[in-house]
């Protein structure tokens, strides 16, 4: 008798799209081969922590291979792919040749610098987990230089500019500002952190431009209570490394850039340019990739209009989540006239802005403040994958929460032993 043979769905980024669709057809009879460049999931709402030192990577990291350690079905490949094949049905990566019955493209973003060059080898982005290691990295480094270089003391060794005022650049804001007055003063006793000024760069008249309006003034506000400078309707044209260009001319001396001011899809080579709109994939309403029968795009990457969303979905991880949820549910079906439309319910969004300073807009009503920190922080617990990540997390949270200190600024520089250049 002739074993069935199951289908074989390829899922190319376990980001949160990629990670809930192999989630939902993991132990189904289906064959699931999910393709990362990084061999683990991260929980990108927390990347600031881990900036500034708050949490460990490994908290808000969770290898693949662990996920789906008791999996039927599910199979997990460590590679990049280079190129799609869609008339052979087939991926070319750097280790070798994968064939599929179906293909799903959740490959996410990656941060937009909007074709400056130099801004992007010069500022850091944040969107993986070695991005925010650098930054940590790079802040830490600033100081233990500034204590034995006392003659180079110059603005800009002292400024951290953050370009972009959404969530990531306002938590960002937020928790190097607490650095600044808790943590730093204790490592450095010697030093004067008055000099050390915390800067975001905003192209908006107000911070989460995409909140409410009580939430953009009342985050404004918490921000001149940090001390954070924050620089409205402004605009970064240029960075050398050591200085700032604004779009009004002028400069801000700084060493240490982030730039959280916007995302690009990761898009890649081999569907036809046709079906790309704003560097995103156009897919219709059950994330069908227009143009093709059995390639999918789910997540960021995915650009889906609908009359809710006529400009497309934002680009948060709840329309993420559940596109991957809607489509793995429709895989399952036999019929594809059974199939489900996706429809975006949206849940609200949120920002924490330091120590008991959050805001919250919900569908129904909106608050702010130490209540919505409270929110915030039991809803981003509830989201880590595994308890012992849970309670890693809490208890860092908590012994921040009563000692205003964390222990986790290390400072861990990759290893040039093997370096070859000349």
């Amino acid at each position: 008798m002739a074993m069935e043979t199951r289908e074989k769905i390829i899922i190319i980024g376990g980001g949160f799209a990629g990670l809930q669709l192999a989630r939902t057809l993991n132990n189904k009879n289906k064959k699931v081969i999910m393709i990362d460049k990084a061999n683990h999931h991260m929980f990108q709402p927390l990347f600031y922590q881990v900036a500034c030192g708050r949490i460990e990577p490994s908290n808000i990291s969770f290898p693949f291979r662990k996920i789906f350690q008791s999996s039927r079905n599910t199979y997990f490949r460590m590679t990049e792919v280079q190129k799609i094949l869609p008339e052979q049905n087939k991926l070319l990566t750097q280790d070798g040749e994968f064939h599929y019955d179906k293909l799903v493209i959740a490959t996410g973003c990656k941060t937009n610098f909007y074709g400056n060059d130099k801004m992007e080898s010069l500022a850091f982005g944040m969107k993986n987990t070695q991005e925010a290691i650098s930054i940590r990295n790079h802040v830490l480094l600033t100081f233990e230089k500034l204590i034995i270089e006392r003659t180079r003391s110059d603005d800009g060794n002292w400024n951290i500019v953050i370009v972009g005022s959404g969530p990531t650049g306002v938590e960002l804001a937020g928790a190097f500002s607490e650095m600044k007055k808790n943590i730093l003063p204790r490592d450095y006793p010697n030093m004067n952190f008055d000099n050390l000024k915390i800067i975001l760069v905003s192209s908006t008249d107000k911070p989460l431009n995409v909140m409410s309006t009580d939430a953009q003034e009342k985050s404004e506000q918490y921000l001149k209570d940090l001390g954070v400078i924050f620089m409205s309707n402004e605009r970064v044209t240029d960075y050398d490394g050591d200085r700032v260009t604004l779009a009004s001319g002028k400069l801000i001396p700084a060493n240490n850039v982030i730039w959280a001011a916007g995302v690009t899809g990761n898009i890649l080579e081999g569907l036809n340019p046709e079906a790309m709109l704003k560097n995103r994939y156009k897919t219709d309403r059950y994330n069908r990739v227009v143009g093709y029968d059995n390639i999918f795009a789910i997540g960021d990457i995915a650009y889906m209009e609908t009359p809710k969303y006529p400009q497309g979905h934002p680009q948060v991880a709840n329309v993420a989540i559940n596109q991957g949820r809607n489509l793995g549910r429709n895989l399952l079906k036999n019929n594809t006239s059974d199939w489900k439309q996706y429809e975006y319910k949206d849940m609200g969004s949120m920002a924490t802005v330091g120590k008991h300073r959050a805001v919250v807009d919900l569908p129904k009503f909106k608050f702010q403040g130490l209540f919505a920190w409270y929110f915030w922080m039991f809803l981003h617990l509830m989201l880590i994958l595994s308890v012992r990540n849970k309670l890693a997390i809490f208890f860092n949270w908590m012994w921040s929460y009563i000692n205003k200190d964390s222990s986790l600024r290390l400072i861990i520089l990759p290893n040039k032993k093997n370096n070859t250049e000349q």
